[in-house]
């Protein structure tokens, strides 16, 4: 399996949308034969671990491969639909193989949301949409040094989005205080839930 992947690094030209190399080739017809017009059912699969591809997703959402952009957008869409978290690592998977690939932070980029009556609606940079709630929970990491908040929702699967400045932005003029185990938190309705951000008593620094 080695020698595919070496192979692959001679035949694949993702931003002029050349050949693929054999194991990206193999992968994307895969999950166009079992996707149709829904996901892929990558739960239900559990095919043996067939090596690492070169593909990275960076931190503002860009895929690449062997360092270069994927410049198709169709490809990109494609590929994250047999995406797979095991534990802290992320695989490409089909029925009969699976490789890992690098995520600098989450898959998806929550690039926009909707408020309905339903809740907040997340759409991300790939076209996916997740009503926040129990399900798609909201939750925020602090940088150690900076102390900077990222906020996420969740996708599908343990795949998470960061949710971009302006919508987070946005979320903030519409966020309420409630008090959550005796602390007054500043946080978002959504789904019938509540996702506490920060201490309210920040916001008064």
């Amino acid at each position: 399996m080695a020698n595919t992947f070496q192979r692959d690094r001679r035949l694949f030209h993702p931003e002029t949308g050349g050949h693929p190399g054999e194991a990206a080739g193999r992968i994307a017809a895969a999950a166009r034969a079992a996707g149709g017009r829904g996901l892929p059912p990558v739960e239900k699969w559990d095919p043996p671990f067939c090596g690492d591809l070169d593909m990275r997703i960076a931190r503002d959402g860009t895929w690449f491969y062997l360092g270069t952009p994927i410049g198709r957008p169709e490809l990109v869409r494609l590929f994250s639909t047999i995406l797979k978290r095991e534990g802290e690592d992320y695989f490409l998977v089909t029925p009969v193989e699976k490789v890992r690939i690098q995520v600098e932070d989450a898959p998806f980029m929550a690039v926009d949301f909707e408020r309905g009556e339903g809740g907040l609606t997340f759409l991300t940079n790939l076209g996916d949409r997740a009503t926040a709630g129990e399900d798609h929970p909201i939750r925020v990491e602090r940088d150690a040094e900076t102390g900077e908040p990222a906020p996420y929702v969740l996708i599908r699967g343990g795949l998470w989005a960061l949710i971009d400045r302006k919508s987070f932005y946005r979320l903030a003029e519409i966020g309420e205080r409630r008090e959550v185990d005796g602390v007054l938190r500043f946080g978002l309705a959504s789904g019938g839930a509540f996702f506490p951000l920060i201490d309210a008593a920040e916001l008064e620094t």
